[in-house]
C-alpha cells in the first residue's frame, strides 16, 4: 500500500502539522503502509532528495516557481511531479494541509496516475468563505475523502463545498502520554507560559499586554514565551513598551521531546489565538494537568472545556484575558482541579493510538476502493463524518 504523502513543509521545519505528519507516517509504516514524502524546497541548502528514518524525501520548488512566475520553470516542476507519480505508482495521495501550490501541482498532474485523494485540514486562518471558484473549493469537491482535526474545521469545509458532507470525517490530533510525569504547580512564584510559533495568529501580543496588569497584581509572577518566528522581536519590543521586559523569559524554540519538562515549570498556560484549527499546546498542557486560559475560536474549545479543564475568553480581548488569568492565580485549588480534569479528559479522549487507529482504517478504506471510487457516500469504516458527531 504505496501512499504519496504531500506536504507544503516537513522535517526540518517544525511545527504542529509537521510533528503530526512525521509521527503519523512512522506509525502507519509499522502498520505496513510504505511512504514517499513530498515537500517544497525553498532554501538550496535543503538537498532535494533525502530520507526521513528511511522514508524518501522529494523536494520540489513549488512555491518559488510560483512565485517567479517563470513558465519554463512551471513546467519544469510540474514534469518532475508527474515522473514521481509514474515511478512511484501510489494506491493513495494524502495532502497533509491545503496550500495553493501544493494542491494546484497535484490537480496539474492527477491525470498521469489516477489514485484516491485525501486531504486533511489542520487551519483554518487563510480559509477564504468568499468565491466559490477557489482552488480550495476545488479541492474539496475533487477529494475522496476529506479529514478536519477538528469539528470546527469540517464544519467550514462543508461550507464552502456542501457536497463533503458525506465523505468528511474528524480525526482528533492524539498525543502519547509523556514520559515525564506532571509536577505541582507553581503557587509562590507564578509562571504562565505561552507555548508556540511566534506569529501574529497566536495571540501572543495580547498576553503580552494582560500580563502587563497581572504583573502588578503579582509582582512576583513571570511571562514565559517558548517559542520562535517571525514575530519574535515584535513580541520583544512590546514588553519593552509595557514596560514588562525583565518579566518575560523568551526561551526560543523547544525541542518536542523537551515540552512537557516546559510545561511542567508553569502554573497555568496561555493560548490566545486569533484563529486556530485545533490546539495541540492546550492539548499538551492538558497531558501536564496544567490549566489552559484560551480564546473560544474554531478548535479551541474542543480542546479546553470551559469552567472544566480551563477558561475561555473572547480572541482579542487582553482585559478579558487578564480577568481569567487573575482568577486561576487567585485560587490554587481550582487551578489544580482543572489541570487534574484536563489531564484526565487528554488521556482518555486525544490518544494517539485512537488517531493512528482512524487513519489506519481509513486509508485501508480509500485504498480498497481504488481509484474508480472518487466520491465515497460514507465514512470510512472506525471513523466518524461531522453530521455523526
Amino acid at each position: 500500500m504505496r501512499t504519496l504523502f504531500w506536504c507544503e513543509q516537513f522535517w526540518p521545519n517544525i511545527g504542529g502539522a509537521e510533528l503530526f505528519a512525521g509521527r503519523l507516517i512512522l506509525a502507519l509504516r509499522d502498520r505496513g503502509h510504505e511512504f514517499a514524502v513530498v515537500t517544497r524546497r525553498d532554501s538550496p541548502d535543503l538537498p532535494s532528495r533525502e530520507s526521513y528514518h528511511g522514508i524518501p524525501i522529494h523536494r520540489l520548488p513549488f512555491w518559488t516557481a510560483a512565485a517567479g512566475r517563470d513558465a519554463e520553470r512551471l513546467l519544469e516542476v510540474r514534469r518532475e511531479v508527474a515522473e514521481l507519480k509514474r515511478s512511484l505508482q501510489p494506491d493513495l495521495v494524502h495532502l497533509n494541509g491545503f496550500a495553493p501550490t501544493s494542491a494546484m501541482f497535484h490537480r496539474l498532474t492527477s491525470a498521469v496516475h489516477p489514485a484516491p485523494l485525501l486531504l486533511t485540514l489542520h487551519a483554518i486562518a487563510a480559509w477564504t468563505e468568499a468565491a466559490s471558484d477557489s482552488l480550495l473549493e476545488h479541492t474539496l469537491t475533487e477529494a475522496t475523502h476529506v479529514v478536519g482535526c477538528s469539528e470546527a474545521i469540517v464544519r467550514r469545509a462543508r461550507f464552502l463545498a456542501p457536497g463533503v458532507a458525506g465523505r468528511s470525517t474528524v480525526i482528533r490530533h492524539g498525543l502519547e502520554t509523556p514520559s515525564v510525569p506532571p509536577a505541582a504547580l507553581p503557587v509562590g512564584d507564578p509562571r504562565i507560559l505561552c507555548l508556540g510559533r511566534l506569529s501574529h495568529v497566536k495571540g501572543f501580543d495580547a498576553a503580552l499586554r494582560a500580563f502587563a496588569s497581572i504583573a502588578l497584581r503579582f509582582p512576583r509572577s513571570r511571562l514565559v514565551i517558548a517559542g520562535d518566528g517571525e514575530q519574535r522581536a515584535t513580541l520583544e519590543q512590546l514588553a519593552s513598551e509595557l514596560k514588562i521586559r525583565e518579566l518575560v523569559d523568551f526561551l526560543g524554540w523547544i525541542a518536542p521531546e523537551d515540552v512537557p519538562s516546559v510545561i511542567n515549570t508553569a502554573s497555568l498556560v496561555v493560548a490566545p489565538s486569533r484563529t486556530e484549527g485545533f490546539g495541540l499546546a492546550a492539548l499538551e498542557a492538558a497531558l501536564m494537568a496544567r490549566p489552559v486560559v484560551a480564546s473560544d475560536v474554531d478548535g479551541l474549545p474542543e480542546v479546553v472545556r470551559h469552567e472544566e479543564t480551563g477558561i475561555l475568553v473572547p480572541p482579542d480581548d487582553p482585559v478579558a484575558l487578564a480577568g481569567a488569568l487573575e482568577r486561576l492565580l487567585l485560587d490554587p485549588d481550582g487551578s489544580r482541579r482543572m489541570g487534574s480534569a484536563a489531564r484526565s479528559r487528554a488521556l482518555a479522549e486525544f490518544r494517539w493510538g485512537d488517531c493512528v487507529d482512524a487513519y489506519d482504517a481509513l486509508y485501508r478504506g480509500l485504498i480498497a476502493g481504488g481509484a474508480g471510487n472518487a466520491h465515497p457516500q460514507r465514512s470510512a469504516a472506525g471513523t466518524r463524518t461531522a453530521a455523526e458527531e
